[in-house]
Order: structure tokens, then C-alpha cells, then sequence
């Protein structure tokens, strides 16, 4: 199987260390797994440093690019404990404290037939509390969901491993966040990868004195916040994010689930709930359940500063906007933040998507073009070749017949040029219909072709988006097997290594 990164625009820069150290009460918010004893103790040296990234939990882990995050984030660190020589440790930060169920309640992947699958859990009823993942019951349609997705890797020789690794975390007992997490933590733990449940008591508790202040400087954060915004658009750039409508950075679960303040009066009220609270009583109430508050996407990152010996938070590109607005956010609470790099991102290419290709000399960038160019092109190929004959000197006659009357026209009335040049468009356009209905009868009399055209481009682009936006990691491990993410963890060290400046991290 190929592995074709996606080119870096433009070279990013490289981390700093600073003196580091993970601290032993977060050490309970650790995600647990087989073979974690070395990571555990490397990270309890003294002056530890960490690389982090983190996702949303979901089905069956959720889309590739959550691996491509921790495995990200594992390649930078191998490069920054290497150079600096001290340990340096890639952490995933489970956000299991997120509430998005559409986002999460959702796997997909390819059958055997090369069509897209998609499992989805029971949609969660419109009135029903917005549960952060770490509360949101996974029930019994976990098994039928399972039992998709074993039905679809059959044929493959490491079905009953990958099978075997899921069943084990995805139990109707088991709530969302913690059954993701935890198969993250397995799956990740032979990579160097640790994993962080963002839920944990412990690191709630060691959050509340972020949570207190960003609740406190409320008011001064959003007008930090909204000329940040100001300052980003007059650049051309869009965070992606809402400010400056009175709401806090804050999260509280009351009521109706996980919900917003926002400011009110002196105080501040959930937006969804309407529960009401003086800053004392909310003040007072973190300090006695911190595990009920969290951060919203601009403060997280902020809180994960705080919280964590962090150099670098490895970021996808919707994240990159936000933060350079959370930028704000760091500045007005006199913080110094950690240094977003973005992920590696890139295609798994299959060797039968390479044999089609190799059938049709195609390339991928021909499969990806748009307006099923390759099919228009292969159909073309069957065409006989008396009408390439007549399209072609259709075309060329009309350009010719046509020319001469444009020069007619200007010398009659040069008003005429216009519609003539009109009337010769035309007839081009007639011609290319010409050649589009005899190809689209060639395209479905030549339907094997062209449905395998589609299956290897529903493989690197399903439903027409990216790749790695949209299948899951499992069926690719059944099939070829765990040594692929060796593999791509030594695609991504090679990847940073020319995508940042100078080649290696400065020692």
C-alpha cells in the first residue's frame, strides 16, 4: 500500500523546550493499556516534555485522521527527544468531555465490493440532554454495529485480531468516550502514543484554576477575543469561530447536558438550561465539582497549557484557524502558549486502486479530476475512429467556415461580429454534445469499466471527500495487517523532516 503525503505549503517552524515535567497528579487521567509500563516511566523523568493532539471520541475510533493526530504527534516527538535528549512523549488528549453525538455516533468504511458502509447508532432524540461522549451509553445497537463491520472483513486474515481489539473496549455497557478511548490507548501504545481522558476527575481539578479565571475575565477576555478577530479578518483570514456575542469560554453540564454560559449581569447563565448563577455561587460550585466543567474549543488548548509540559499541539486545519484566534486568549491571561503544527495529512493507496490505474495509464491526479475525466477519457478510447475523424473535422470546419464569416461581418456591419461569433459557439457546443451522448452510451456499454473506475475512487475520495476524513482504520489493519502504522509513523518522521525549516529541530 502506497502512502502519498499531502505537500506542505509552507515550512513550518520548529518548537522550543522549556524546563518540562509532567505532574504525578495527572497520572490517574492517563488512559490505561497493555505495554505503557516504558511511556509511563519516560514520562515521569524529570523535565518530560510532551507533543499533543486530540479528538472527539467516536464509533470504532472515528475517522483515519484521528491515527493520522497521534501518530502526527508521535513523529514530531521522536525528532525533539532526539535533538534536545532529554524524553519527549507524544499524548492524545481524548475529548471525551464533548458533547457533538452527530459527530461521533457514526463509522464508515469500504466493503469488499469497494462500496462505501455506513454504521450509524441510534440518532439521540431532539429533546433529549446534550451528554458529554464520557456519559453518552453506547447500548445495545453496539452489537448489530459490530457485527456490520465484521460481516465486511470476512476475508481478511487479521479480522479476527482487529475484531477481537474492538469488541473488548465497544460494549453495550460502555458509554462512547471511554470505549474509543480506551481502544485508542491499546492501539496507540506499541507507537510510543499515550492517551489523556480529558474527563478525568484528576484533570478537571488541576483545570478549575484556568476554568476560575477565564470565568472571572470574562468580559476582558471577549474584548481580547473579538480584536483578535478583527485583526484576522482585516488579514483575510477566518477563525471558524463566533465571538463577541457575551458568551464565557466555559462549559458547564447541568440540565440540558453540556452547555455554554454566558455572561449575565454580574453572573452568568447556561444558554440552553437558563439555570442562573451569581459569580460566587458558580465560582463555588467549580470548586466542588470541577469534573463538571470544561473548556470550549478556545480555551481547551489554553487549559492543556496549563495542565501539561506541552511544546506543540499537533493541529488539523480547521484547528489552525481557531488558534491563531485563541492567541487572544493566551495573551490576556499572560500565558505563553504552545506551538500548533499542523498534522500530517495525506492518502492510503490501496494496490487495487493502483491496478486500475496501471490499467487504464492513468494517474491519481486523473482519477481525482473532476467530472469523471477518466471515464470520459477511457469511453473516448472506445469511440470508432471514423467519428474522432468527423468530431475533429467538424470542429475544424466550423472554425474555418466560421472564421470567414466574422470577416465578412466586420466589413458589413462590425454589430454583426458579435452575434456570428455567438452562432459559431454554438455550433461547437453542438458537436461536443455530439461526442457527450456517443461517450455516455459508450460509458454504460462499457459499465465494468467504469464501475471500476468508481470503486478506485471511492477509495481514495469517499462519498467525494478526503480519505481520511471519512473511513475508519480497522479494515485497513484487518487487511494488511498492524505494520502499517510503523510504516506510516516513518512517513511522517520523513514528512517533518522537510516540512519544517532547516530539516531537523535545532538541539
Amino acid at each position: 500500500m502506497r502512502i502519498l503525503p499531502t505537500p506542505f505549503a509552507t515550512p513550518g517552524t520548529w518548537p522550543v523546550p522549556h524546563p518540562g515535567g509532567f505532574h504525578p497528579a495527572l497520572l490517574p487521567a492517563l488512559i490505561e493499556g497493555p505495554g505503557q509500563e516504558a511511556l509511563r516511566a519516560r514520562l515521569a523523568e524529570p523535565g518530560a516534555l510532551v507533543v499533543t493532539t486530540g479528538q472527539q471520541p467516536a464509533l470504532f475510533t472515528g475517522p483515519l485522521y484521528a491515527v493520522h493526530k497521534a501518530l502526527s504527534a508521535a513523529a514530531l516527538a521522536r525528532l525533539l527527544s532526539a535533538a534536545w535528549k532529554r524524553p519527549v512523549l507524544p499524548l492524545f488528549w481524548v475529548a471525551s468531555d464533548d458533547h457533538d453525538y452527530a459527530e461521533a455516533n457514526h463509522a464508515a468504511w469500504l466493503r469488499p465490493d469497494g462500496s462505501l458502509h455506513v454504521e450509524v447508532l441510534p440518532e439521540r432524540p431532539a429533546e433529549a440532554a446534550l451528554r458529554p461522549m464520557s456519559h453518552e451509553p453506547l447500548g445495545p445497537a453496539i452489537g448489530p454495529a459490530l457485527d456490520a463491520l465484521a460481516a465486511d472483513l470476512s476475508a481478511f486474515d487479521g479480522r479476527d485480531e482487529v475484531l477481537g481489539w474492538l469488541r473488548a473496549h465497544f460494549q453495550p455497557g460502555a458509554t462512547l468516550g471511554h470505549a474509543s478511548g480506551r481502544a485508542l490507548a491499546e492501539l496507540l501504545a506499541p507507537l510510543g502514543v499515550l492517551c489523556l481522558d480529558g474527563s478525568h476527575a484528576a484533570l478537571k481539578a488541576r483545570a478549575a484554576p484556568v476554568v476560575r479565571r477565564a470565568l472571572e475575565e470574562a468580559e476582558g477576555i471577549e474584548r481580547a477575543l473579538v480584536a483578535r478577530a478583527a485583526t484576522l479578518a482585516a488579514e483575510g483570514r477566518d477563525s471558524g469561530v463566533s465571538v463577541g456575542d457575551g458568551a464565557t469560554l466555559v462549559m458547564l453540564e447541568g440540565a440540558q447536558g453540556r452547555d455554554r454560559l454566558v455572561r449575565d449581569g454580574a453572573g452568568v447563565a447556561a444558554r440552553h438550561g437558563g439555570e442562573r448563577y451569581a459569580m460566587a455561587e458558580v465560582l463555588d460550585l467549580l470548586a466542588r465539582e470541577p469534573a463538571r466543567f470544561s473548556g470550549n474549543v478556545l480555551l481547551r488548548p489554553v487549559i492543556e497549557r496549563a495542565v501539561l509540559p506541552t511544546v506543540a499541539y499537533v493541529a488539523g486545519p480547521g484547528e489552525l484557524r481557531y488558534l491563531a484566534l485563541a492567541e487572544a486568549v493566551y495573551g490576556h491571561l499572560g500565558m505563553e502558549r504552545q506551538l500548533p503544527v499542523p498534522r500530517w495529512s495525506g492518502l492510503l493507496v490501496e494496490p487495487r486502486v493502483d491496478r486500475v490505474l496501471a490499467k487504464f495509464g492513468a494517474s491519481l491526479e486523473e482519477l481525482l479530476a473532476p467530472d469523471q475525466r477518466l471515464e470520459g477519457r477511457v469511453a473516448r478510447g472506445h469511440l470508432p475512429p471514423q467519428a474522432m475523424v468527423a468530431l475533429d473535422a467538424l470542429r475544424a470546419a466550423i472554425e474555418s467556415e466560421y472564421g470567414v464569416l466574422e470577416s465578412v461581418a466586420g466589413e458589413v456591419d462590425p454589430t454583426l461580429l458579435r452575434p456570428i461569433q455567438g452562432l459559431k459557439g454554438r455550433a461547437l457546443q453542438g458537436a461536443g454534445k455530439a461526442e457527450k451522448k456517443l461517450v455516455q452510451h459508450l460509458k454504460r456499454r462499457h459499465e465494468m469499466e467504469t464501475e471500476q473506475i468508481g470503486r478506485a475512487r471511492t477509495a481514495v475520495q469517499p462519498a467525494g471527500r478526503p480519505q481520511e476524513r471519512v473511513v475508519i482504520l480497522a479494515p485497513y489493519l484487518a487487511r494488511y495487517g498492524p505494520g502499517i502504522l510503523p510504516s506510516l509513523l516513518d512517513a511522517m518522521v520523513d514528512w517533518y523532516g522537510s516540512a519544517l525549516e532547516g530539516g531537523a529541530p535545532p538541539s
